[in-house]
């Protein structure tokens, strides 16, 4: 039986700012490897209190560099996961910009495609992001060149009883 249960905001939101502009060693730096962001926004979602899912090649889950699910640090794959995941894990649903949400994910794109992955620290006053790759802490995301965005609501996580 699944247990659906909301997270954590406000350690999401500690962990972003404690973690924004340093690395936490529990977890590889993929800075090199691609890029860092949505690691880092599965951090922080982690830190909120989501389990992960360890469904091979479909899962959201980090053990090593060499043992991960693509959805912990893919773009692409992160939103797949999220929106869609019926199983264990966090889970959420695109929504209008203009209805994120502290806790919120917003991934920026070219135009054909999606390319980067910012955690949500605030809406007051305007939509404020944390995320690595290009580490800040309450930048705001009209900061941001981009053409188009999207916005996944993180509604919660569920995990098994």
């Amino acid at each position: 039986m699944l247990y659906e249960y909301k997270l954590d905001i406000s350690a999401e939101i500690a962990y972003a700012r404690k973690w924004a502009f340093g690395r936490n060693p529990a977890f590889t730096d993929f800075e090199e490897l691609g890029g860092d962001c949505t690691n880092f926004v599965s951090q922080c979602i982690y830190a909120g209190g989501a389990v992960m899912n360890y469904t091979p090649d479909f899962g959201w889950y980090y053990i090593s560099v060499r043992d991960r699910a693509a959805a912990w640090t893919g773009v692409e794959f992160f939103y797949r996961f999220v929106t869609t995941n019926k199983e264990e894990g966090p889970f959420g649903e695109p929504v209008q910009l203009s209805e994120a949400q502290a806790g919120d994910v917003v991934q920026l794109g070219s135009g054909r495609s999606f390319y980067h992955s910012l955690f949500v620290v605030d809406t007051e006053g305007g939509i404020r992001v944390a995320s690595h790759s290009y580490d800040a802490f309450g930048k705001r995301l009209s900061d941001y060149d981009f053409k188009q965005a999207r916005c996944i609501h993180i509604i919660g996580s569920r995990k098994r009883l």
